[in-house]
C-alpha cells in the first residue's frame, strides 16, 4: 500500500490523544463531499477525507490538553511583584458558529502575589484555549480566569485581538473588520492606572494585525 505523505508531523500517538474519533471525521467528510456534489474518489480528494481528521486532531486538541502536564513544574517563587507582560502572542482558533479561523494575538500581564509562570507557559495556555470551537470573548475570559486560578496574583489582564473569516468570507464580507476584547481581574479592573500602563504597553510598538 501506499504511503501517504499528510505533512503535519502528527504521530499516531498524538492522533490518540487528541481524542477525536478521526475515523468518524472521515466518513462525515466523504458523506459532506458528496452532499457538495463532489466525486470523494476521484484522485485530488482520494485523501481528503483523512488529511481533514487529522487537521481536526491538531486544531482542536485543546479540549484534551492537561493544563497540570501543561504547567508541569513552570511555577517559581519570587518577589518580584512588578508587572509581567506577554505581548503579541499568535494564535489560531475556530469560531464555533461556522467552524471558519479566528486568527489573532492575545496580551497578557499579570502582577505576581509570591509566583510567576514560566515565560513559555504562557503561549502555551493561550494556545489550550484557542484550539477549541470558540467565541472570542469566551477564549479571552479562560485564559485570565486560568492564570488567576493557577498564579493568585494581585491582578491580571488580558486583551484579544482578532479577524474571523466568518466574518470576512460570507456574511457581510468586511474583510478588514477586526474584533477585540478584554478581561481584567484584580488590580487591573480596581485601579485605573494599573490598567493605563498594561494598555499603553501593548499599544507601544504594536504592529497590525494582517488580513
Amino acid at each position: 500500500m501506499e504511503q501517504i505523505d499528510f505533512d503535519d508531523g502528527l504521530s499516531e500517538d498524538q492522533l490518540l490523544e487528541s481524542g477525536i474519533d478521526t475515523r468518524a471525521v472521515e466518513e462525515t467528510v466523504e458523506s459532506m463531499l458528496r452532499a457538495f456534489g463532489e466525486d470523494p474518489q476521484r484522485e485530488g480528494l482520494q485523501n481528503t477525507p483523512k488529511r481533514v481528521a487529522r487537521m481536526y486532531c491538531e486544531l482542536l486538541s485543546g479540549y484534551h490538553t492537561d493544563p497540570h502536564r501543561l504547567v508541569n513544574d513552570a511555577l517559581f517563587q519570587v518577589t518580584y511583584d512588578e508587572m509581567v507582560i506577554v505581548r503579541d502572542i499568535e494564535f489560531y482558533s475556530m469560531c464555533e458558529h461556522h467552524m471558519l479561523p479566528i486568527m489573532g494575538r492575545a496580551h497578557v500581564a499579570y502582577i505576581p502575589n509570591g509566583k510567576v509562570l514560566g515565560l513559555s507557559k504562557i503561549p502555551r495556555i493561550v494556545d489550550m484555549y484557542a484550539r477549541r470551537l470558540q467565541v472570542q470573548e469566551r477564549m479571552t475570559r479562560q485564559i485570565a480566569d486560568f492564570i488567576s486560578d493557577l498564579l493568585e496574583p494581585q491582578g491580571v489582564a488580558v486583551v484579544v485581538e482578532a479577524l474571523h473569516l466568518c466574518m470576512m468570507m460570507r456574511g457581510i464580507k468586511k474583510k478588514d473588520a477586526r474584533m477585540t476584547t478584554s478581561a481584567m481581574h484584580g488590580g487591573f479592573r480596581t485601579n485605573v492606572m494599573t490598567r493605563q500602563e498594561f494598555l499603553d504597553n501593548i499599544s507601544r510598538g504594536a504592529s497590525p494585525l494582517q488580513s
